[in-house]
């Protein structure tokens, strides 16, 4: 009997202990989330936002990051560094360099990242000069009336303010931007307290957009074909089933590739964003789940690997495809305050990591509503803005184009769609937390909204769109 307790006990220590140690490696695996996430955000907002860290930690970084409750951060000023930790067990730093924003040092160090930045040493971009007395999107003016184009202002003005209103007494929707363009004017501008025109905002998955538009910039230069296998070292082999995945299925999410967009630890987007220094290798590496072109799944792994697309397409040597990104799209049509963040790498995350002002998106979603042209110059070739805007035979309500949302709406019930009060070729740029450039080519208008808008229920971009369209002519 004696012999049986013991035996007992000593199963249960161990039983006890195991359990432990699972707990104990569980922390340091899916702890780098509430670190690296932490540094990131932090690195990014202080040194491209301009904003204060601790209303950003508290505002923007625990709402969205239960771990980060376990965080602590430090931040460099000199070294224009972030560094957070947990418990003094599990640490991330993020590292700002001129140019490029902030990265995490994964698998290597910030004097191996400073070795080889994205951007070689001399490369200096100047904002270009845009007159005050000239209104957008050729200066820096105020909107225009917007009755003097027909609108109705105080509608339009009421549209906004419900924008910014909150739902109750604790702050949910976190409006930060809104902007409202009709027939290639800002008819309407407001930012929340602590935010203003020229603040570079993340777009997050907005992002993959830019991307998209790269591909077809290099499309229209002859550089790329997206109809053909894609351009992946990883798939060289022509007994991989891999190596027939094309360039255009990784455009729709439409790959077949595995990938789990779960924001939480131990899934594939945070491990690939907080514990991997090649985002493009991590999602080329994973197996294929379906064949290519059958299913369709959102994933920012395969967003990574057509940015390291891009990147070897405009110049395989890290120095110069930077600069060379920014002469053939961003300058043109006049994004100047793009910053494309880049993995520990080299590689922008063409998945989630372009920042921009709110009025520099604005633009963006002005050259699609043009069909790719800017004052008379065709930027994106003659085709693709229809191209992007096609449903992916895939996507259950037409949901999807390439790296676009839609509206298109199921087939054989257009009515079945993901903005129903919404024109249906209504097409946007999105992120995380609602941020949205939409544009209404039946309508000619662009509406670009930023937020940190945790609870997605306060933010209906349907009634959004309908609204604002309502005090159109």
């Amino acid at each position: 009997m004696k012999r049986s307790v013991k035996l007992g006990l000593i199963g249960g220590i161990l039983v006890g202990g195991l359990a432990v140690i699972a707990l104990i490696a569980s922390f340091f695996k899916g702890m780098p989330i509430g670190t690296g996430y932490t540094a990131k955000y932090l690195c990014s907002s202080t040194f491209i936002s301009g904003r204060d860290p601790e209303p950003v930690f508290r505002e923007d970084v625990l709402p969205v990051n239960p771990m980060a409750h376990l965080v602590s951060y430090e931040i460099d000023p000199v070294a224009r560094s972030v560094r957070a930790s947990s418990l003094g067990l599990v640490s991330s730093t993020a590292i700002y360099r001129e140019g490029c924003g902030c990265s995490l040092i994964a698998n290597t160090t910030a004097g191996g990242m400073n070795a080889k930045p994205p951007l070689p040493p001399d490369f200096k971009r100047l904002p270009p000069a845009r007159p005050s007395d000239r209104p957008w999107p050729h200066g820096s003016g105020d909107p225009v009336d917007p009755a003097g184009v027909g609108v109705d202002a105080d509608r339009l003005a009421q549209v906004v303010d419900q924008a910014f209103a909150e739902p109750g007494p604790e702050p949910r929707r976190n409006t930060r931007a809104v902007l409202v363009v009709y027939r290639g004017q800002l008819i309407a501008e407001r930012y929340a307290d602590g935010f203003h025109k020229e603040m570079p905002m993340l777009g997050w998955s907005m992002s993959k957009s830019v991307t998209s538009a790269l591909v077809g910039v290099l499309v229209g230069e002859g550089k790329l074909d997206i109809m053909a296998p894609a351009p992946v070292p990883e798939w060289n082999d022509p007994s991989d089933p891999k190596r027939s995945i094309t360039t255009d299925q990784l455009l729709r999410m439409s790959s077949g590739l595995a990938f789990d967009e779960v924001y939480a630890p131990f899934y594939d987007v945070t491990n690939m964003l907080y514990s991997s220094a090649d985002f493009g290798a991590f999602a080329a590496e994973k197996r294929l789940a379906a064949p290519p072109g059958t299913e369709w799944q959102y994933s920012s792994g395969t967003a990574n690997i057509v940015a390291r697309i891009v990147r070897e397409a405009v110049a395989p040597d890290a120095a110069y495809y930077y600069p060379a990104l920014y002469e053939k799209f961003f300058d043109r049509i006049g994004m100047s305050s793009a910053i494309l963040e880049p993995d520990a790498s080299g590689t922008f995350v063409g998945s989630s990591y372009i920042f921009a002002t709110a009025r520099d998106w604005a633009r963006f979603g002005l050259l699609y509503l043009q069909d790719g042209v800017w004052n008379g110059e065709r930027i994106l070739p003659e085709g693709w803005v229809a191209y992007t805007t096609t449903p992916t035979p895939p996507a259950p309500k037409g949901e999807y184009g390439a790296m676009f949302w839609l509206n298109a709406g199921a087939p054989g019930d257009p009515n079945d769609r993901r903005w129903p009060d919404a024109p249906r070729d209504a097409y946007a740029a999105e992120g995380f937390q609602e941020q949205k450039v939409i544009v209404i080519p039946s309508r000619d208008t662009v509406l670009v909204r930023f937020g940190a808008t945790s609870d997605r229920s306060t933010w209906n971009t349907s009634r959004f769109i309908h609204d604002v369209l309502a005090a159109l002519p």
